[in-house]
């Protein structure tokens, strides 16, 4: 362990509670010519302070916790399903989004095998019919989302989607009947935007994020799948940002 390593370590411990050096060398498993000195160099900078031999934080350590905690979460969340944010284009993914990235710490992947490349969709089905409200970006068409989408509006489960130009092409001519049952419900909103090379959806229960490979083909067998207050907020931040950037569609 770096003395960097160490001394951010200390810090959290000490963040729980004070403790005397018994403690300390107990926690880290080490000797005290081991941890002493590192104790010592952190009074010395005014991160820990001694008081009849008890070690607390000082408001200094905790003012770098604060704002190391932060970095420590979205390195977790990366770390935690690493291959998806490598493999994947994060580029519209906007900063203020990535900043917030820690919020997507409990989310996993959902992963199917080239046999069963639409067994995501079932999982995708079964979250939507347990929820009320539904948000959506979608920058693919999949045949199936035409009638799905009625359904909602049937089921009167207030939706509020983003197509990009050419989905909503595709849809406008090849699916008019059915666009038409959408635009006319109350519960529902049409937005269009240019472009964009993500699609996701934010319900009241669950929160799933699709991603185009870096090679700019869209990957249809991952999905980033939450069901915490905490990804649901990230995704319905994610569909504020496109609703602003889109135009809304009230008829055709």
């Amino acid at each position: 362990m770096t003395y960097s390593e160490k001394r951010k370590d200390i810090l959290f411990l000490l963040a729980e509670e004070p403790r005397n050096l018994s403690d300390i060398k107990e926690y880290f498993d080490v000797s005290s010519p081991e941890i002493f000195p590192r104790l010592k160099e952190m009074e010395n900078s005014n991160l820990i302070s001694k008081d009849d031999k008890v070690y607390s934080i000082t408001p200094i350590g905790r003012a770098i916790l604060k704002h190391y905690t932060p970095f420590l979460d979205i390195l977790s969340t990366i770390e935690k399903n690493e291959t998806f944010w490598k493999e994947h284009m994060l580029d519209d993914i906007p900063e203020t989004s990535l900043e917030n990235l820690s919020e997507l710490l409990e989310c996993d992947v959902v992963a199917d095998s080239i046999e069963n490349i639409y067994e995501s969709h079932k999982v995708f089905k079964e979250n939507i019919d347990k929820s009320r409200v539904l948000k959506g970006v979608s920058s693919i068409f999949i045949p199936t989302y035409p009638d799905f989408f009625v359904e909602l509006v049937n089921n009167n489960v207030s939706t509020s989607l983003i197509l990009t130009e050419n989905v909503f092409s595709k849809v406008a001519t090849e699916h008019r009947e059915k666009l038409e049952i959408y635009l006319e419900s109350s519960d529902s909103e049409l937005y269009v935007i240019e472009d964009v090379r993500l699609a996701f959806v934010v319900t009241d229960y669950f929160f799933s994020l699709s991603l185009f490979f870096s090679n700019g083909s869209y990957d249809p067998r991952s999905d980033l799948v939450g069901y915490d207050t905490s990804a649901i907020k990230w995704g319905n931040d994610l569909f504020e940002h496109y609703r602003k950037l889109s135009r809304r569609v009230t008829s055709i």
